[in-house]
Order: structure tokens, then C-alpha cells, then sequence
């Protein structure tokens, strides 16, 4: 059974991996402190920073296994005011139709399929804006109490983090002779000759598709170079996506079965037996249906139907044979 994570500083230091959690908030810190994320400065009269929170998270693989334990300072982004701490905030991302796009040729020209993560991708960010924000939890300087962060990067949690991270790789990559899908602005394709790469990125993931080696090389060395990237090598796990690929065959697989059975323990329908289909296309639901009475009602309440369905439609678009 999987343990639920802390929610607060006090809580991980009270949990039985409190050693795990410290070690993943110092280094999340010292990566702070390397980017140059902030300056300390004292806050000016009038102004009212926005807050921070520690978020923790168990990492886990395809099996489920414990990779790592995560910790990463947040901002509270909700308290930002517009057109004083943030202007534009949308980021694109790709979509999903664009992901099994890339794996239909990955499988059908027998490509190479390498992953690539971005650490603290964010922190990447340029701001616009003077923003200033609370110490963090556990790392409050010896400074005079009244010692702010003035923000010099983006952080994770600003509202236009996330568009500030795509706005720094668009350029980056941009510059090594990429060009941008004229549909889809989150995939990138480089051709030279016979040789061609697609790139893949949704938000801080990477998915590298190639027919030749040195180039996929390449790529890696100058996308390395310019951010601080883990190389996770063979496409195996994207997204919560489990890829399987039998190339002998040309065949490529995706799985969401960690998903689903999360899904299926949140809704109380671990046990449940498996059928061919659970609903026929075009069965009709009649008001003899509803729930009667209170206690139907009150069962009914404890059922969120729409996030069910949104559950379930996610695996829908994402999990596909090929």
C-alpha cells in the first residue's frame, strides 16, 4: 500500500522517511541557491510579499518501486496580483494526439526513443515583474526578520512560471537549428540530409525520436550543456505512460496500468471484476436511475461522477496499441 506524502514541513519531519525528506530539501535549496533564484533585501515599505510552501512527493517507477523523495519550494502563486506580479501567463504543452503521433513513427521506422528530464526546469525562467516572497520554512537567514527574497528567476508555483520555462527553451533550442512544428508548438524537428529528429517536450519532460544515433548524441550533449538534464535513456515511462516496444515486430505499446489501478483504489473499485465493456455505446440512463430517497442520495454525494469521468477519459486519450 502506498503511504500518503507529508502536506507540511511538520509533518515530514515527524514521518518515518524525515531523514529522506530533509536530504530532498536541502538540495532543493542548494539548487536555489546555485540558479541564483533570489537575493535577500529588505522589504520595502508597502509592499506585501506572497508566501512559499514546501511540497513533497514520492517518486515512484513503473512497478511502483520508490525512486526518489522530492521536495520542491513553491510559491503561492494565488496571491500574485495581476499587472503587478504577473502579465501573461499561458503556456502551451503538447498534446496528446501529438505524443502518439511521435510513437506511430517511432514504431513504424523502427526510431530510437530516448527520454530526457529537465531539473528545476523553471528556475530557467527569466521574470519581468519585481516580485518579492517570504523565506522559506527551515531556511530562514540570521538576517534581520524583516529580509525578503527578491525573485531574480522564475520559481514553480508563479503563474507565469511555466511560461517563462517555455519561452527560455524555445529560444535555446531554437538556436541549435531546430524548428517548430507549425501545428504544435511543443514539438520541434531538425533535418539533416537523410538524418532527422523530433522533439517532444511537455513542461519539464522530453521525448527524443531519431533515425541516427550521432545526432540523438548530439542533441543530448547541447541540451546538457545548456540546462542541467538527467538522461534517462530509453523511453520507458513518459508521463505515467508505461512504453512497451517489440521491435522486431514493429510494435509499440503504451500502458497505463498504474493509473488505472489508482484510479480504480480512489473510487473504491479495487476489487471490482474486469468485464469487455462497461457501458454499451448507446445505452440510455432513465430518471428510474437517480438516487430515491436520503440515504441513496447521501451514497450518490460520495461519488464524484464528473472527476470519474474525466479519470477514465484521460486513460481513453493517452493509452492506445499501435
Amino acid at each position: 500500500m502506498m503511504e500518503d506524502d507529508p502536506v507540511t514541513v511538520h509533518q515530514a519531519m515527524q514521518d518515518p522517511n524525515s531523514e529522506k525528506w530533509i536530504e530532498a530539501m536541502n538540495e532543493e535549496y542548494k539548487s536555489m541557491q546555485d540558479n541564483k533564484v533570489w537575493e535577500l533585501v529588505p522589504l520595502p515599505e508597502g509592499v506585501k510579499p506572497i508566501g512559499c510552501k514546501w511540497i513533497f512527493k514520492t517518486k515512484r517507477d513503473s512497478k511502483g518501486n520508490v525512486e526518489r523523495y522530492k521536495a520542491r519550494l513553491v510559491a503561492k502563486g494565488y496571491t500574485q496580483k495581476e499587472g503587478i506580479d504577473f502579465k501573461e501567463t499561458f503556456s502551451p504543452v503538447s498534446s496528446k494526439d501529438s505524443f502518439r503521433t511521435i510513437m506511430a513513427l517511432v514504431a513504424h521506422y523502427d526510431l530510437e526513443l530516448h527520454q530526457m528530464d529537465v531539473k528545476t526546469a523553471f528556475l530557467n525562467g527569466n521574470i519581468d515583474e519585481t516580485i518579492y516572497m517570504v523565506q522559506p520554512e527551515n531556511f530562514v537567514s540570521e538576517e534581520p526578520k524583516n529580509m525578503v527574497c527578491k525573485l531574480t528567476k522564475s520559481i514553480y508555483g508563479l503563474k507565469q512560471a511555466s511560461r517563462q520555462w517555455y519561452h527560455k527553451f524555445h529560444q535555446v533550442i531554437i538556436s541549435f537549428g531546430f524548428e517548430i512544428n507549425v501545428v504544435e508548438d511543443c514539438v520541434y524537428h531538425k533535418f539533416s540530409g537523410s538524418r532527422y529528429i523530433f522533439l517532444v517536450l511537455y513542461v519539464d519532460d522530453i521525448l527524443l525520436a531519431t533515425n541516427n544515433i550521432d545526432m540523438l548524441h548530439e542533441t543530448k550533449r547541447f541540451l546538457s550543456k545548456n540546462f542541467e538534464m538527467k538522461d534517462l535513456g530509453d523511453a520507458s515511462f513518459v508521463l505515467g505512460i508505461q512504453i512497451h516496444r517489440d521491435r522486431s515486430q514493429s510494435i509499440l505499446g503504451l500502458s497505463q496500468r498504474n493509473y488505472i489501478d489508482k484510479v480504480l483504489k480512489r473510487f473504491g473499485m479495487q476489487d471490482c471484476k474486469a468485464g469487455d465493456t462497461s457501458v454499451a455505446k448507446g445505452d440510455k440512463f432513465s430518471l428510474n436511475q437517480c438516487p430515491k430517497g436520503n440515504l441513496e442520495i447521501q451514497e450518490m454525494q460520495k461519488i464524484p461522477y464528473a472527476s470519474a469521468i474525466g479519470s477514465l477519459m484521460y486513460a481513453q486519450v493517452c493509452s492506445v496499441r499501435i
